[in-house]
């Protein structure tokens, strides 16, 4: 249990600084920054080779760190979310301006998940917020499964790695539409 405090402990110094880090979700790895830090941001796209138009993800093991967003939604829509989460689900829900356009990419909706994964709450919980969470692997890739995959893939260009096991979930967070509970991808 100390490792892990140490842990969590190096990998919020890093993010705090701009860093990039790698770190296990519930299915498989993923990059995470600051949501906030554009220069962060746009150093995990280019990691990944991403667009940034695509948008991102931004997970917390808080709820509440999506607070602003979540108010806007009606009762059915909230209790939709509210029914898988904290969980392996990511729900697109309508930012209207309150999130970064190197976040939400080209749309007006941003990605949220409440994760259930031990570490990755804990860490967001350190953090004080949401942080960036993003599958690791270039794109066109499978997504990293293990330590060794991300290490494979990015070698020493990730300011930290760490944070123990996957969840072990064998397919990536589904994600659905908070407005019409249609899924845009399967999980």
């Amino acid at each position: 249990m100390q490792s892990r405090h140490l842990s969590i402990a190096s990998a919020v110094r890093v993010l705090a600084a701009g860093g990039v880090i790698a770190h296990p979700t519930e299915s498989v790895w993923g990059l995470a920054c600051d949501p906030f830090n554009p220069e962060a941001v746009s150093r995990l796209v280019k990691l990944k080779n991403r667009p940034l138009e695509k948008g991102l993800i931004l997970v917390s093991g808080d709820a509440a760190d999506f607070g602003g967003l979540l108010h806007n939604l009606t009762g059915d829509q909230r209790a939709r979310i509210d029914a898988t989460w904290p969980g392996p689900v990511t729900w697109l829900v309508p930012h209207f301006d309150q999130i970064p356009p190197w976040v939400s990419g080209v749309h007006h909706s941003v990605a949220l998940r409440h994760t259930a994964h031990p570490f990755t709450a804990a860490l967001t919980r350190a953090f004080g917020g949401a942080i960036v969470s993003t599958s690791a692997n270039p794109t066109g890739c499978q997504p990293a499964r293990h330590k060794f995959q991300v290490l494979r893939y990015f070698g020493n260009e990730l300011d930290f790695v760490g944070g123990g096991n996957t969840g072990g979930r064998s397919s990536p967070s589904e994600i659905r539409d908070a407005a019409s509970g249609r899924i845009v991808r399967a999980g």
